[in-house]
């Protein structure tokens, strides 16, 4: 929660933030939202999750069925069914894209059940059942469910062993030739390599291998053989944050492929998540661009709520400060300055002044003036206090803002921090904010600008509401022991 103060990057560090490359979620792999193979123009597939939802339907039914007939309700079989989907929507149970064998989802799929009909159970008048026969009902319909859920994945893997889904496999180029090699070798995984997209025009050298596939180092080169070949899947190998090739994955992702990263080389530390494996490579998809992820409605009722509650709390605090500045440097209490928001609109950030300008044009391009030796005593202690931020509560209540996000910038440093370091632009993809993952980190006053920028793109990619009340609690206990800024 303070003032934002820059520090050049040391030479040669002016690279872009090293997590995970932030572009449109992906549509389903293997064959499944992705273009249809072949040439010609895409035609638009049916929703390949439709048989799953509609074997989960079938099995609610079944579930129904086992009840005795004067305990089937229509409204509790209803939210449970609801219930049972949101579950299993949640758990990524209905991704077409990851293809488990029959078994592997078996303790999901029976496990969510478990918990709806116990939830129905305890809340309705299933209550009066007798548990052997409720362990019937569960019994019925997890069954009806895997064996649903195995027939659609069978023939979906059926399909696919048939026509596969084209692929182009981007990275260093040695490594893109063994992962598609390896998936030539294994047609029954759903992916045909049509081509390879190296890093660069060196990689065209020594180009002679097993799999014959095509090598293209341009982006153009890359979307051309999008629309021939009816690329549906795009399988990153090595870092996805190379800057020449995390331009060429946004031109790809913007073709409609599905985008998806590949850890060719298994260490210690693999890809994880619910993402399965590809011929033997642990892959996860690559992440949406634009930072708007399921749960962003109770991101913004927790700032709407907490913020409403702290600026009733805090009035008196900024009353007695408003009141202390105008007595001691007069008229113009409040700082009104504009800042860069979300996916990089202007806004007029509040605070409470601590320091007068010279001018708009100093207030606009110099950095920090948080040692300025003709500030005030009470002027430095808001400062380092960060009473003078609370005003920048009201932005957040209004919408500007949010509690925990990158810092909001001036246009004028936007504009350089963008060419200096290519992961800048990025951190704009979610609402900017008093405190974020930055600021609880150290990284407040004269620290770096390209450290900052890494770390509040990690933030929006790993994006959680726990997460947030973890940066605000850990951003209450730094005000113990104010640092200043």
């Amino acid at each position: 929660m303070t003032a934002e103060s820059f520090v050049a990057s040391p030479a040669g560090q002016h690279r872009a933030p090293e997590g995970a490359l932030s572009v449109p979620a992906p549509g389903g792999l293997p064959g499944g939202h992705g273009p249809a193979a072949g040439r010609g123009p895409r035609r638009r597939r049916p929703d390949a999750r439709l048989p799953l939802w509609l074997a989960d339907g079938g099995a609610v039914l079944v579930g129904a069925l086992a009840l005795p007939a004067a305990h089937r309700h229509p409204l509790v079989l209803a939210v449970l069914a609801l219930g049972v989907f949101a579950l299993n929507r949640r758990a990524s149970l209905y991704d077409v894209s990851l293809m488990p064998g029959a078994l592997d989802d078996v303790p999901a799929v029976c496990g969510r059940i478990a918990v709806g009909w116990a939830v129905a159970a305890a809340l309705s008048p299933l209550r009066s059942l007798p548990p052997s026969v409720l362990l019937t009902v569960v019994a019925a319909h997890c069954a009806a469910a895997c064996a649903g859920r195995a027939v659609v994945l069978g023939l979906r893997r059926r399909a696919l062993r048939r026509r596969p889904c084209p692929a182009l496999v981007v990275g260093p180029v040695v490594t893109a030739r063994q992962v598609a090699a390896a998936l030539l070798r294994r047609p029954e995984c759903g992916v045909r390599p049509v081509g390879l997209v190296a890093d660069g025009p060196d990689a065209l050298e020594d180009l002679a291998d097993e799999t014959g596939l095509p090598v293209f180092t341009t982006a153009l080169e890359a979307r051309r053989a999008v629309g021939r070949d009816g690329v549906g899947a795009v399988l990153v190998v090595g870092a996805a944050t190379r800057v020449e090739r995390a331009s060429v994955l946004r031109g790809l992702a913007a073709s409609g492929c599905a985008l998806w990263e590949l850890d060719a080389e298994r260490g210690p530390y693999t890809v994880g998540g619910r993402a399965g494996h590809l011929a033997g490579f642990p892959r996860r998809p690559l992440r949406r661009e634009d930072g708007r992820k399921p749960g962003a409605g109770l991101k913004r009722l927790l700032d709407v709520v907490l913020s409403g509650a702290l600026l009733v709390l805090t009035g008196p605090v900024l009353l007695g400060c408003a009141l202390a500045l105008r007595v001691m440097d007069g008229p113009g209490v409040v700082f009104r300055q504009e800042r860069i928001g979300r996916d990089g609109r202007p806004f007029t950030m509040l605070k409470l002044r601590t320091h007068r300008p010279a001018s708009e044009h100093e207030a606009a391009t110099r950095w920090s003036v948080a040692n300025q030796q003709d500030m005030s005593r009470f002027c430095h202690f808001l400062r380092r206090t960060s009473l003078d931020e609370l005003l920048q509560l009201w932005n957040v209540f209004r919408g500007d803002m949010s509690l925990v996000g990158p810092r909001p910038e001036r246009p004028y440093f936007v504009a350089q921090f963008s060419q200096a370091h290519p992961g800048y632009p990025e951190r704009h993809r979610m609402r900017t904010g008093i405190t974020g993952l930055a600021q609880i980190n150290g990284l407040r006053g004269d620290t770096s600008i390209e450290d900052r920028a890494r770390y509040d793109n990690a933030y929006i990619d790993d994006w959680s509401l726990w997460q947030d009340v973890c940066v605000l609690l850990r951003t209450a206990a730094q005000f113990v022991r104010p640092t200043g800024s």
